[in-house]
């Protein structure tokens, strides 16, 4: 039997955390054929300008919610179960169509798909905020996801078509620093706003945000990109890999639930049929050549589900070991995590700099061998840890974090064809959602089996430990096998 209380209460309380993983949000190789027209500088200022706008609109919304969830319930008289679709909704929706949106963009245009996801994302926002009723938000959270996607797919998609090898890693980073500092934040000024407004304000400050964007990409950016125009879209294979995800996603949080085996197994079928589909398909939704043949880009994609599925977690983990198990505050508790995003944003663009000059596969191993050290410590967690010794443990898995993760998908995207640009790029966003949802079902896995169908009260503390350092205790031999995927890909810098 599920932990159904501890379940719903991590589901409540964090699984938002998935935008911070927008720092998969999708990235492009420069392209050189030559019948694409090059832009200025000051066009490109504004592309940059636009992808951080929407960089920062996802993982803000996604972190500043979190703090708002019980005034939500209040105003909505809403359980834990509505609370929990109220904020997995998105991440299920972003996570279907990602895929299908970046290879539309591919056929019709970046930029129009750029424009078309920031106007759903704005108008979903401004439905959520004027909701009646809280299965109206759930809708309005799902439509959100499906604007969500349209900029995973395009967004640094477009920065990275018009800028070069030499300074692709650090546009990456720039726009990297940009979603940490929604992460940052996203708790500060959504408890603001919730205390002095009312939570429908961290809807409503999304508005004028996303218009502005819309306006600059429609007066500053006089380009399109299309690089597989004119082919044919894959809707039969959208659809089964539509099942195929859902149903992998559903079965995950389900765990250990044995109605997540059933999710699983239909989720191995539509796999099946998907691969089967996809190789016979004369235009495909997949190409599965990008994967087959090409080994920086497999091994890139499963270093970044591997790195998510041992990260995502860890803000669940430690929020509940401070506030329970240590005593702090809920906003102590916030302002203790935040060292892990600040570092991250500070040295997102340094590492990005540095994937230009030395091979990505050198700096992102080296990130992911620092994640793992910042994750090793946290398994020798006790009720009297020293709070320094955690801030510092933050700050060395935010630094390796940062290390791997531009680099990481400056090699994705530097290994691909222009034209798989945009599904490609839409791929790295499917891996950070799959990770992040691993990562939650280990989580919730050892809760599960160590801690039970229980409320969380004091006599529970010594068990709610050990089902916290037993899944760091995972997370760290998850990112030890990351290291190696990481290593094991090929070279994207001519010798």
């Amino acid at each position: 039997m599920a932990a159904v209380t501890l379940q719903n209460a991590i589901c409540n309380s964090t699984i938002l955390h998935a935008f911070r993983s927008q720092d998969s949000i999708s990235l492009i190789r420069i392209s050189t054929n030559p019948g694409i027209p090059m832009v200025d500088e000051r066009e490109k200022k504004v592309i940059l300008l636009v992808a951080c706008l929407a960089s920062f609109l996802v993982p803000y919304t996604g972190s500043s919610i979190i703090v708002a969830l019980p005034a939500i319930a209040a105003q909505y008289n809403a359980d834990a179960v509505t609370l929990g679709w109220i904020t997995s909704a998105y991440i299920i929706s972003a996570a279907l169509f990602i895929v299908p949106f970046g290879r539309l963009a591919d056929i019709l245009g970046r930029k129009k798909i750029f424009v078309l996801g920031i106007l759903i994302f704005t108008v979903a926002s401004l439905a959520s905020a004027l909701a009646p009723a809280a299965g109206i938000l759930i809708a309005a959270r799902f439509i959100q996801g499906i604007g969500g996607a349209m900029l995973f797919a395009t967004s640094v998609a477009m920065v990275t078509q018009v800028y070069g090898p030499g300074e692709r890693g650090w546009a990456l980073g720039i726009t990297l620093a940009t979603v940490y500092a929604g992460l940052s934040i996203g708790p500060f000024l959504g408890g603001i706003l919730t205390d002095h407004f009312g939570w429908p304000a961290i809807f409503l400050i999304n508005v004028p945000l996303g218009l502005a964007t819309i306006v600059l990409t429609l007066k500053g950016v006089s380009h399109e990109w299309a690089d597989a125009a004119g082919e044919r879209f894959d809707l039969y294979g959208s659809v089964v890999y539509g099942i195929m995800v859902f149903s992998a996603i559903f079965g995950m949080l389900l765990l250990p639930d044995p109605a997540a085996g059933l999710c699983i197994f239909v989720a191995g079928c539509a796999f099946a049929i998907f691969i089967w589909w996809e190789k016979r398909c004369t235009s495909p939704l997949l190409n599965l050549t990008i994967f087959l043949r090409n080994r920086t880009f497999l091994f890139s994609n499963i270093a970044a589900m591997i790195n998510y599925g041992a990260t995502f977690a860890v803000a669940v983990l430690l929020s509940l070991y401070l506030q329970y198990i240590r005593g702090f505050s809920a906003e102590t508790a916030g302002f203790i995590l935040v060292a892990q995003p600040v570092v991250q944003m500070i040295f997102s663009p340094i590492a990005g700099k540095l994937s230009d000059r030395i091979e990505p596969r050198i700096v992102a191993t080296i990130g992911m061998a620092i994640t793992t050290l910042g994750l090793s410590f946290f398994i020798f967690l006790t009720p009297i840890t020293p709070l320094y010794a955690i801030i510092i443990s933050l700050m060395v898995l935010g630094f390796g974090y940062a290390l791997f993760s531009s680099p990481n998908t400056n090699a994705i995207m530097s290994s691909v064809d222009i034209r798989y640009l945009g599904i490609a790029s839409s791929m790295v966003a499917t891996m950070r959602s799959l990770g992040q949802v691993l990562s939650m079902a280990i989580a919730m896995f050892c809760f599960s089996v160590f801690i039970g169908s229980v409320a969380i009260t004091p006599p529970v503390y010594p068990a709610l430990l050990t089902s916290t350092t037993v899944a760091f205790l995972i997370f760290t031999c998850l990112c030890i096998a990351g290291v190696g995927a990481s290593y094991a890909r090929g070279t994207i810098h001519n010798s």
